[in-house]
């Protein structure tokens, strides 16, 4: 496997990390130095981690998960996004807000978004690559287009304003009902 495949596969599954650092900075959660490292090193930690444990796993833990593995990803992403609008419809001064580059919501969002990293992974065991080259530059990849992501949603927050929370809940349900439906009509 050459450096461009690994570069291409890298950028495709980031897309999902990367939408939802954008929708954290848009909702104002990513708005100084520790969130936007939180969000870009867990989100490439994850996408470094789950091709390795696909890679280690081998092909019968992967068959087990695979029928299912859309439905946590769709579930972690609902939770986490439906908190998100709770909190965008709540008008009063001092609420609860879920922050997504915090404690339980941040490692759903990285395990959400780095499931199908797994199936990448238990591919390039079947094709005999060494994992380490490649987890190495998606985690890093997905680190970098999170980060990039991150910085494109603090402008977009400032133009949307505070109801983006909501937009950004909806958002990360979308991704959630498009991993589902793309495993369900596979």
């Amino acid at each position: 496997m050459n450096l461009i495949e690994i570069v291409t596969i890298a950028c495709g599954l980031a897309m999902d990390a990367s939408a939802v650092s954008l929708v954290a900075a848009a909702s104002g959660y990513a708005d100084n130095k520790r969130a936007k490292f939180r969000l870009s090193f867990h989100f490439g930690l994850f996408q470094f981690i789950m091709p390795v444990l696909g890679w280690v796993a081998g092909i019968h833990f992967v068959s087990y998960v695979a029928a299912f593995d859309h439905w946590i990803a769709f579930g972690l992403l609902g939770i986490v996004g439906g908190r998100m609008i709770l909190s965008g419809f709540d008008t009063s001064v001092e609420k609860y807000r879920s922050d997504p580059s915090r404690g339980w919501s941040l490692v759903m969002l990285s395990v959400a978004t780095s499931i199908d990293a797994l199936a990448i992974g238990l591919s390039l065991a079947v094709l005999d690559v060494n994992i380490w080259y490649p987890g190495v530059i998606i985690g890093g990849i997905t680190a970098l287009l999170s980060l990039i992501a991150i910085q494109i949603g603090k402008r977009i927050g400032a133009l949307v304003g505070q109801r983006m929370e909501i937009i950004g809940g909806l958002i990360l349900i979308g991704i959630g009902i498009r991993i589902l439906a793309e495993h369900l009509l596979a």
